[in-house]
């Protein structure tokens, strides 16, 4: 009887295992021969509203707490965009990490090697997360006066918010791994209903809680919160439940210090782009109190609410091309790994021309809406003035956003984690950051409107050489691949341009 137990688990084991691979080849089939400009705009489009509902809903929050018409009260969810950032730092680190790995893996049909991946990120992340919530709680009102809550009233409304995020903080930087890994293997549709589900709830949520329920800033905090637990549940339910490729197991969580190092080394610019997103919103929030002070009448608090409206505003237009990019990622991923450079080449340019126009779409229309869009906050009239001008800046430059983050994200996937890091570090680390400091030192409140602009339109700059380097480097590939002989093995230079040795 036992026995007759064992072979049939040993059957159902085997017929899941038939199943996976089956999806596998289908799935690789589709990644190395569907028309590059039909297979990305099908990734790349759940994917952008993906990232735009996110961005959106962060959007509601601030909408719905601006109607309790305080400042102050805009002023601290806006400051809390830096515990956010350091959360998304850790996630993304995670997530980009374990999703390169994974599209590279079943681009070499590796699957065994893409669940270890997966299932180790998914388990670092985890253990990251209460991490962050633990020193989060222990150290809170020194961390939120870092960030800009200096006044006292604004200080009392962020730690309302901050502790229903902190308590979110381990189920998201989960769901980042999980939302990463079914793009990476091109089931974007799957990662944009998990989010889609979350940001409802959050948006039906906040009304009830913030104004029915009479929690004001806290009741958005605990929407914010739940709707991150429920979008978690959702993705690990299409994971459990057999629709993907990749599966999270005990079983598969590594032991070896090698494989996290990898993760973590693969994801690190993305780290660097969150952690410097997070210091910029500190510095942003202080230059913007003391400038702001100097320049209106109650004008510090007035200045924080504008800035974090206009970074929300500005957050939705980076998820436009972040989403874009990583509807790319797998496209790259699978086709540089099978060898297909010609594939990658079109990859390349088709998603940055897509990028870059719907850039400019979105900079045409929130220019023109600028003053009605700022209204929708219920902002006081000189925080309204300093956002309105602040917005028209940015879209001046926002079309240029799509090069920079393509550049480095390219070099992300294929491996070559030094250049990546660099890249990823330019826009806000070397011209962001300084230029905060920099230029209101000459133009006082207004410098500090205008550093999002120049710092977009530096990294621009910085990003055309490494992009002429890597079409290159595709192309001398293609010529090696050409002139092989016999079996197929890579050539050293190809595993050193692979690995980024």
């Amino acid at each position: 009887m036992e026995k007759e137990l064992d072979k049939n688990q040993l059957s159902k084991e085997e017929l899941a295992e038939a199943q996976a691979i089956a999806l596998e080849k289908k799935q690789f089939e589709k990644m190395t021969k569907k028309p590059i400009a039909r297979l990305i705009i099908g990734l790349g489009i759940p994917t952008t509203l993906s990232m735009m509902v996110t961005s959106l809903y962060n959007l509601a929050d601030t909408a719905f707490v601006s109607m309790l018409g305080n400042d102050s009260v805009t002023a601290a969810v806006s400051n809390l965009l830096a515990l956010m950032s350091i959360i998304q730092a850790i996630g993304f680190t995670y997530g980009m990490g374990s999703g390169s790995l994974v599209s590279r893996l079943l681009g070499k049909r590796d699957r065994a090697g893409a669940d270890k991946v997966a299932s180790s990120s998914f388990f670092i992340a985890l253990v990251s997360g209460v991490f962050i919530l633990t020193v989060g709680l222990i150290f809170l009102t020194p961390m939120l006066r870092l960030f800009g809550s200096i006044d006292a009233e604004v200080l009392t409304h962020s730690k309302e918010y901050a502790y229903y995020i902190l308590i979110a903080a381990p189920f998201m930087c989960m769901s980042f791994v999980m939302n990463n890994v079914l793009r990476a293997e091109g089931k974007a549709v799957l990662s944009m209903i998990g989010l889609i589900v979350g940001a409802v709830v959050n948006v039906a949520l906040d009304p009830i809680l913030i104004f029915t329920a009479g929690m004001g800033i806290g009741g958005a905090g605990l929407a914010t919160c739940l709707s991150q637990i429920l979008s978690f549940g959702v993705l690990l339910t299409m994971f459990l439940s057999g629709k993907t490729v990749v599966r999270l197991r005990i079983r598969s969580i590594s032991r070896k210090f090698e494989v996290y190092k990898n993760v973590i080394m693969t994801g690190f610019p993305s780290f660097c782009r969150q952690v410097l997103a997070s210091l910029c919103t500190v510095f942003l929030s202080r230059a913007a109190y003391t400038y702001g002070e100097a320049t209106y009448i109650e004008g510090g608090k007035a200045a924080q609410a504008a800035f974090g409206v206009v970074q929300k505003v500005f957050m939705l237009a980076f998820s436009i091309s972040l989403g874009v990019g990583q509807g790319y990622q797998p496209v790259l991923g699978y086709n540089y790994s099978a060898r297909k450079y010609e594939r990658v080449k079109k990859s390349y340019l088709f998603t940055l021309a897509f990028s870059t126009g719907l850039m400019v779409m979105f900079a045409g229309v929130c220019a023109i809406i600028a003053p009605t869009l700022m209204q929708w906050f219920s902002l006081s009239e000189s925080a309204t003035e300093i956002g309105v001008t602040s917005l028209r800046l940015q879209c001046i430059c926002m079309p240029l956003l799509p090069l920079n983050f393509m550049a480095g994200l390219t070099y992300q996937v294929v491996g070559n984690k030094w250049i990546a890091s660099l890249l990823s570090i330019t826009r806000q680390g070397l011209f962001y950051i300084p230029g905060v400091f920099v230029l209101p030192l000459f133009w006082g409140l207004f410098g500090v409107e205008c550093c999002q602009s120049v710092s977009d339109m530096l990294s621009f700059f910085f990003a055309i050489p490494f992009t002429i380097i890597f079409f290159r480097s595709l192309k001398r590939l293609g010529e090696e691949k050409n002139g092989e002989e016999g079996d197929g093995e890579e050539s050293e230079n190809q595993r050193e341009a692979f690995y980024g040795e």
